[in-house]
């Protein structure tokens, strides 16, 4: 079976990694990260990570010439504060100390990107963790290429080629098909996790589907860590809706 779901040559069907749907922005994704390290490492040996970010106007339209759609709806002034209330709850339970950003015309293809970089360099997991840190912890501006240049830097990584992943036509490209990915697997908020047909969304649901994996893993037969972005585009994707804001959970 491809990636994709096609059958393999002879008939036999190859099962899916389980899969992990972050976004650099989205602070429940964040504490999802968090408790999957802290409570599930087992789990997140096996995990295949994919990136949810909304994308800027040449990402959509480049989604859009290849039949996607982005799951996008408009955050009312009420959820954005219910928000920042529950986060600043979630943290305090965890023993963390937050520091809530403010993002001003923020260009997400800037660390998502660059996610995929720093995957190249077989240094993704890495490369999220610092990023979160920065963004949550820190309150720097993971949109600004330098400071991404910067992170890039401390990590031992190709501070040029990370901060200028927005603008590297192979890694948009490679950008699309990950979005694609989104719209294919009915994705509309995150922390979104999938193990087989089973889904589940926030950071409620991350024992449940730790569980899940736990109970059905099949030794050696994952790669652990497993930075997966498909390259090629399915003929035909699913949409999916979020009524509340584009990153669904926030």
């Amino acid at each position: 079976m491809s990636e994709h779901g096609a059958a393999a040559p002879g008939g036999s069907r190859r099962r899916r990694p389980p899969r992990f749907y972050f976004s650099l922005r989205s602070p429940y994704s964040w504490l999802a990260y968090r408790d999957l390290h802290e409570r599930h490492p087992d789990v997140v040996d096996v995990l295949e990570w994919r990136p949810f970010w909304e994308p800027d106007e040449a990402s959509a339209q480049a989604l859009t010439a290849v039949g996607g759609q982005f799951p996008y709806a408009t955050m009312s002034r009420a959820k954005h504060l219910y928000i920042l209330q529950d986060v600043r709850r979630l943290t305090r339970e965890r023993g963390l100390e937050a520091t809530m950003p403010v993002d001003r015309d923020p260009c997400w293809e800037v660390p998502h990107l660059a996610w995929l970089a720093a995957s190249d360099e077989g240094r993704g997991p890495e490369y999220v963790e610092r990023v979160y840190r920065a963004r949550w912890q820190e309150g720097r501006d993971i949109c600004d290429p330098a400071v991404i240049g910067e992170l890039a830097a401390e990590l031992g990584l190709p501070a040029d080629r990370l901060a200028g992943a927005a603008h590297d036509a192979q890694l948009r490209e490679r950008g699309v098909a990950a979005l694609l990915d989104v719209c294919r697997d009915g994705v509309f908020g995150v922390p979104f996790l999938i193990h087989g047909y089973e889904k589940f969304w926030g950071t409620d649901r991350v024992a449940e589907f730790a569980e899940s994996v736990r109970k059905n893993l099949p030794d050696g037969k994952w790669k652990s860590g497993k930075a997966g972005v498909s390259q090629d585009v399915p003929d035909t994707v699913a949409r999916s809706a979020d009524g509340g804001h584009a990153g669904g959970c926030g």
